[in-house]
């Protein structure tokens, strides 16, 4: 396979890292991205049944927390009335409501939930990626397109849960979930504002904030 890219940064030639469970797994050694095998990518039928077990409650207080973790730091960095967009929003926007309720306009899209091409007519101030990310199936071309969205000195919030112990990897929970099919690293979101020359800031764990050049 000498032919494969990094779905990340495209750099060629990745190494293997890891079969586990009937799984292979690739490392690229330039942005530290772990990504599974292109052939072994779940199909969408596999995605929306998994994703419909998620209980994203808008109401749920403890989910709410959880957010807060990338909405509070971005909070303190947008424009009172800002105008958001909740990519990958999932069955049960949470996030866009939370962020309505401090004052911003908000959109949503999901392409299995609310696939409403509309809300791909930026540029917005912000947006907001939560447990997205780990998702995506061409990363490289996800993250172009939330920069083409994004206005000139807009934010990109980013949840996911960063990859931090290599020896772990093969029973770590959040690996298991065949959904999830790319691991980031802190690194790998340096490489990712290297390419579209965004400021990056990793404010807590798990969490990455960029800013668009004005």
């Amino acid at each position: 396979m000498d032919e494969m890219r990094c779905p990340v940064c495209k750099t060629e030639h990745p190494r293997r890292f890891l079969k586990q469970d009937a799984r292979d797994y690739w490392r690229c050694e330039t942005c530290a991205a772990t990504f599974l095998d292109p052939t072994q990518l779940p199909d969408k039928a596999t995605e929306y049944a998994r994703y419909c077990q998620h209980r994203n409650d808008p109401q749920d207080a403890r989910y709410r927390s959880f957010l807060a973790r990338l909405a509070t730091p971005l909070l303190e960095r947008l424009s009172p009335g800002s105008r958001g967009l909740d990519y990958g929003c999932g069955p049960g926007p949470a996030l866009a409501a939370m962020l309505r309720e401090a004052g911003h306009t908000m959109a949503i899209y999901d392409p299995l939930f609310f696939d409403n091409p509309a809300a791909l007519i930026g540029p917005y101030d912000f947006i907001t990626c939560t447990e997205v990310a780990e998702h995506f199936h061409h990363p490289a071309k996800e993250f172009a397109r939330l920069n083409h969205l994004l206005a000139a000195g807009g934010w990109l919030g980013i949840m996911t849960t960063f990859l931090t112990d290599d020896d772990a990897f093969g029973q770590w929970h959040y690996r298991r979930d065949l959904t999830h099919v790319v691991f980031y690293h802190a690194m790998t979101f340096e490489i990712i504002a290297q390419r579209f020359g965004w400021y990056c800031h990793i404010p807590c764990a798990n969490v990455a904030l960029f800013r668009k050049p004005e």
